[in-house]
C-alpha cells in the first residue's frame, strides 16, 4: 500500500493557525487535486506531506507508516515545483540522475533510468542540453522526470504548470494525465486552477481558509455542491447565485427576487420554508436564452456578448446583479444581441441556506 492518510493535521506558525485539522485519504494509485483560492492552505498542506513543513498538530501516515518526525529523504516522496527547481550547470541528464547518484546507485542503473524515462516524456534528444536552453515546457518535463526515476511511493505536484503559457498548459495536463495512467503512482497536485483539477483528478478536495469544504469526483463537485463556495469555485464561469426569498409552499415551492420568480424543485430541504431567505445556484450551462418574454422566464438585460467561437457567454444585468449564461452560437449569433431572459429547468437549479452557505437537499444524479 502506498496511499496517504491525514488525520486531524494541523499547521500554526505561533499563534496563528493555518491549517485547521484536516482529514483525508488518498487511496493507492489515486490522482487526487488539492484546489482553492490563494491563501487557503493547499501548498502548505503538500509541503507538511513532503516533510518540508513541520506538522503541528495531527498525525501524517504514508504506506501505513507514520511519517511527522521522518525527514523528507525517508519519506520515498518526489515533488515537482513551480519553478522547476532545477540545476542550471548541469545537463538534462545530471538533472535527472541527480537523485540516484545522491543515493549512490550503480551508474549502470543510473543511465538505464534515465534513458527510459527521457523515453517516456520525450527527451531523448535533449539530454545534453542545459536548462536555458530548453522551452518552459521542456523544463518541466525534466523536472518532472527527475521525480519518476527516483520511482518513489507518492508524486507531489506543488502548482506546475502556473508558469506554463496557455497552450503549453493544456499540452502538459494532458502529458500528466497520460503519464499517471501509465506509471499508477499515487499522486497528490496542487493548483488554484479548476480547469485543471477538473481534468486531472480522479477525486478533487476544494479548501478554504485551512478547511476542507468537500471531496468528490469532478463531476460529484460540479453537479452537487456541497456548499455556495464550492459551487462558486468549480465551473468556467462559475455557477451564477442569487439572493431569494421562499415563497408558494412546500409542494410548488417558487424563488422571489428582484421582483421575479422562478420556480424550484420540490426540495425536502424546502418544506415549511415559506419566508426563507435563500441562495438560487444556476449554472450558465442550464439557463436557456429567450429573446421574447415567455411563461416562467426572467428577464434580464444584456450588457456584453464574449464570443468563443462555438460558444458565447452573455453577461447579463439581473436586477443590478452580474448573470453570466454560456450558449451555442452556431446559427443564433443574429438573435445573441436580442436576448432579454432566460429559462432553467427546476430540477437543474440549486438552493443554498442564504446563512450557513450549505446546499438544501437534493442531489443530481452523477452518471
Amino acid at each position: 500500500m502506498s496511499g496517504v492518510q491525514l488525520n486531524g493535521i494541523i499547521k500554526a506558525y505561533g499563534a496563528v493557525q493555518v491549517v485547521h485539522g484536516i482529514d483525508l485519504e488518498v487511496n493507492e494509485k489515486e490522482f487526487v487535486v488539492l484546489v482553492g483560492p490563494s491563501g487557503c492552505g493547499k501548498s502548505t498542506t503538500l509541503r507538511m506531506i513532503a516533510g518540508l513543513e513541520e506538522i503541528s498538530g495531527g498525525e501524517l501516515t504514508i504506506d501505513e507508516r507514520v511519517m511527522n518526525r521522518v525527514s523528507p529523504k525517508d519519506r520515498d516522496v518526489a515533488m515537482v515545483f513551480q519553478n522547476y527547481a532545477l540545476y542550471p550547470h548541469l545537463n538534462v541528464a545530471d538533472n535527472m540522475a541527480f537523485g540516484l547518484r545522491i543515493r549512490k546507485e550503480s551508474k549502470a542503473d543510473i543511465d538505464a533510468a534515465v534513458k527510459e524515462v527521457a523515453g517516456i516524456l520525450g527527451l531523448e534528444d535533449y539530454l545534453e542540453r542545459r536548462p536555458a536552453d530548453l522551452s518552459g515546457g521542456q523544463r518541466q518535463r525534466v523536472a518532472m522526470g527527475r521525480a519518476i526515476v527516483r520511482r518513489p511511493k507518492v508524486f507531489l505536484f506543488d502548482e506546475p504548470l502556473s508558469n506554463l503559457d496557455a497552450k503549453l498548459r493544456t499540452q502538459m495536463r494532458a502529458e500528466i494525465k497520460r503519464l499517471h495512467k501509465r506509471l499508477g503512482v499515487t499522486s497528490i497536485y496542487v493548483t488554484h486552477d479548476q480547469v485543471e483539477a477538473m481534468t486531472l483528478a480522479d477525486r478533487i478536495v476544494v479548501m478554504n481558509d485551512g478547511r476542507i469544504e468537500q471531496v468528490g469526483t469532478p463531476m460529484e463537485l460540479f453537479l452537487n455542491p456541497a456548499n455556495s463556495f464550492v459551487a462558486g469555485f468549480l465551473g468556467a464561469p462559475p455557477m451564477n447565485q442569487v439572493k431569494a426569498v421562499i415563497t408558494g409552499g412546500d409542494t410548488s415551492p417558487v424563488a422571489s427576487f428582484k421582483g421575479q420568480k422562478l420556480k424550484l424543485p420540490a426540495l425536502a430541504g424546502l418544506q415549511n420554508a415559506e419566508g426563507r431567505e435563500v441562495i438560487v445556484g444556476i449554472r450558465p450551462e442550464y439557463a436557456d436564452v429567450v429573446t421574447q418574454p415567455e411563461d416562467g422566464s426572467v428577464s434580464c438585460e444584456l450588457d456584453l456578448v464574449e464570443t468563443l467561437g462555438s460558444e458565447a457567454l452573455l453577461h447579463m444585468s439581473l436586477g443590478g446583479d452580474p448573470f453570466v449564461i454560456r450558449t451555442d452560437t452556431l446559427g443564433r449569433m443574429a438573435d445573441l444581441d436580442a436576448v432579454n431572459g432566460f429559462t432553467v429547468k427546476p430540477d437543474l437549479i440549486k438552493v443554498f441556506d442564504a446563512d450557513t452557505g450549505v446546499a438544501l437537499s437534493g442531489q443530481t444524479r452523477v452518471a
